[in-house]
């Protein structure tokens, strides 16, 4: 199949690999021209495990190429791969480049299309934008099919390739036998194919991330509550987790969630169903006790620290919003550094992938080479992201180089007893906290 990818972003440059990967002839196409160069001369503008090999080894094939016109004239399938920010003002998902990605190509296609919304849309505008094909290129023959992403940022790539589901709503014969054609490898391990209409699938993709930033600040509550009764977070966890109705995932206690993901989605999903008088009370709440919790983090830091951090050295371990990315969005550190900063503390950070974006956004700090170094002379040491790598430092050097050997684990890398016997003032994230 020819496949053309219209957003060369972190969605659009993952799935056109994993297509390309699939044997279908892709080409990724992005207005931003130093993005393009840089991906022709080889050079991943994301980090992402494994990708940089994808992309590779499928230009080498033939199968994967890169432009900035709009090269969607031959293809079997265009997917909208853009942008959809949080609107300014309202918190609506922003669709100016969904629909304006929708009327350029409604020109360039050349015989039978499918247009498919990969880009995360609200309910209804998938309809959209067949509406603004048709209207700019009434003789086009297209059917538009919506097919939501459900790709985890450090984990894209095996998501993609070995995904619990694949999600595609689509309402005419014939769209659905080409997406069955793209998605035929998958078909083949027996992969779930969840064929819908349109706006079901649209409403899908929104629920599921719904519910996922749901189960987090569920836990996250929890482990307020085993705080303040003398109770382990991770038990509870695991003792609900191990009910197959529940599940164990995303039931890790931390800061708060943040990401290109959640944030938006909860927040379009919630102003969406109040605009059809279907008002999504648990999920303003999810949204609203989050925002609150990236908050009340630095908080939790200052009183660990006596109550006052004015004068002292923080250092600060990850950055970015979970591992595996150097993506910074809503990133809990982006409440939690300035606020420590505010109240007086000089902050030296560490995160392996993220310094280079977390440098346009956090001002005033120190970045260190190492997650030794940005403890180095410390007051304090506050791990924010639970890189793999943090959790096999040595504890004892870490003591070692600190000024006053502190940590406050809003990820809980590290095991409490431990640090405790070795001499260190340990705070977790709904860990019992020693008796007195």
């Amino acid at each position: 199949m020819r496949i053309a990818m219209i957003g060369s972003g972190y969605v659009g440059l993952v799935s056109g690999a994993c297509f390309a990967q699939f044997g279908h002839d892709v080409v990724c196409i992005d207005k931003d021209s130093e993005k393009i160069a840089r991906l022709h001369k080889g050079e991943i503008p994301i980090y992402e495990p494994g990708l940089d090999k994808m992309v590779a080894d499928n230009v080498k094939a033939g199968r994967l190429d890169f432009t900035t016109s709009l090269a969607v004239a031959d293809a079997d399938a265009v997917f909208i791969a853009v942008g959809t920010p949080t609107r300014r003002g309202d918190g609506h998902a922003d669709l100016t480049y969904v629909y304006a990605a929708a009327a350029e190509l409604a020109n360039a296609i050349s015989g039978y299309t499918v247009v498919v919304t990969k880009s995360t849309v609200p309910v209804g505008t998938g309809r959209e934008v067949a509406r603004i094909i048709r209207e700019t290129q009434p003789s086009a023959q297209f059917d538009v099919a919506s097919n939501p992403e459900f790709l985890r940022e450090g984990a894209a790539i095996e998501d993609f390739m070995k995904p619990d589901r694949v999600v595609i709503g689509v309402e005419s014969t014939r769209a659905r036998e080409v997406m069955a054609a793209i998605y035929r490898p998958l078909n083949l391990i027996q992969t779930p194919m969840v064929f819908t209409n349109i706006e079901t699938a649209e409403v899908t993709k929104y629920a599921g991330n719904a519910f996922l930033a749901t189960k987090i600040t569920f836990i996250n509550e929890i482990a307020d509550l085993c705080e303040r009764v003398g109770a382990d977070v991770h038990d509870v966890a695991r003792g609900i987790g191990l009910d197959g109705r529940i599940g164990r995932k995303f039931l890790h206690p931390g800061p708060g969630f943040g990401g290109s993901c959640f944030p938006k989605d909860t927040l379009a999903l919630a102003y969406t169903a109040r605009e059809v008088n279907a008002p999504q009370t648990i999920v303003e709440q999810v949204i609203e006790v989050n925002n609150g919790r990236k908050k009340r983090m630095a908080r939790k830091v200052i009183d660990f620290c006596g109550g006052s951090v004015a004068g002292l050295t923080i250092g600060v371990l990850g950055l970015t919003f979970k591992p595996n990315t150097d993506d910074m969005r809503d990133a809990p550190s982006l409440d939690i550094v300035p606020a420590l900063q505010a109240a007086g503390a000089k902050i030296v950070a560490f995160d392996p992938e993220g310094m280079t974006e977390a440098a346009k956004l956090l001002k005033n700090i120190t970045f260190a080479k190492t997650a030794y170094e940005a403890a180095f002379e410390a007051d304090a040491l506050v791990v924010i992201t639970e890189w793999h790598e943090f959790r096999g430092l040595d504890p004892r050097r870490i003591k070692q180089v600190m000024r006053q050997p502190r940590i406050i684990d809003l990820r809980n890398i590290f095991n409490p007893e431990e640090m405790r016997g070795l001499g260190f003032a340990y705070e977790g994230v709904g860990r019992p906290r020693p008796r007195t």
